[in-house]
């Protein structure tokens, strides 16, 4: 019986352990800026507890996607985001088969300069069944037409695998937000510079239900380096 205490013991620790050492976060162990980004899918946020959690310096929020999708959280996560203190952007989600002209004016519906903190983030992370080629010249008629009407180079978002198998060496000169989620930070085939790392898909975050992506700026980059220029 005291054998069978003693595993039983040393079982539950190790248990113990190992839910203590999942339970914490990158944002609980590292020094770098970090924040969030959020959607419908998240539900209803409450913000207040959100704007209290300082290790949250940022959010950038799903404004729409394609040529007529408006996120239904947008309006009021920008708002309530604003009010609590984060430094707010706003992304849209790149359809690569409609229209880019329309995908522009989706976008410009709803990310209005005035309430950004942050540039323009394009969420790149399908190739809609076109060709390399296809896609590429599709994307980058899109990247132009924003580049044009915010004035500014927008960050790009986009999977390491993505990146690797369809976007290496093409988009040089913009920032980049890299998910990846994994320990292991990272490192991109053609070594390019990233500016920011997306690291888990279903991080915890006090006010919000779900899962949440938490991000962070890598190295020495940070805020400055995507603030929105007025």
């Amino acid at each position: 019986m005291k054998a069978f205490f003693i595993i039983f013991t040393f079982l539950w620790s190790v248990g113990t352990c190992a839910q203590i050492k999942e339970d914490v976060q990158c944002e609980d162990t590292c020094r770098h800026i970090h924040g969030i980004d959020m959607s419908h899918y998240q539900g209803e946020v409450f913000w207040d507890a959100v704007g209290d959690n300082t290790h949250m310096a940022y959010v950038y929020l799903k404004a729409t996607e394609g040529g007529d999708h408006i996120d239904s959280r947008y309006e009021r996560n920008i708002e309530l985001a604003h009010s609590h203190g984060l430094k707010v952007g706003s992304y849209h989600f790149y359809r690569p088969q409609t229209e880019q002209g329309k995908q522009l004016h989706n976008f410009m519906t709803q990310c209005l300069p005035g309430q950004q903190d942050l540039i323009p983030m394009i969420d790149i992370e399908t190739r809609g069944g076109l060709s390399d080629n296809e896609f590429c010249d599709s994307l980058f008629k899109f990247l132009a037409l924003v580049e044009r009407a915010y004035r500014q180079k927008p960050l790009l978002y986009t999977f390491t695998n993505f990146y690797n198998r369809h976007l290496r060496g093409k988009i040089d000169g913009y920032p980049l937000m890299i998910a990846q989620y994994t320990a292991r930070e990272p490192v991109l085939a053609d070594e390019r510079e990233i500016t920011m790392w997306q690291y888990t898909g279903k991080g915890r975050i006090e006010g919000v239900k779900g899962y949440v992506d938490k991000s962070r700026f890598m190295g020495r980059h940070g805020l400055r380096e995507i603030r929105y220029r007025h």
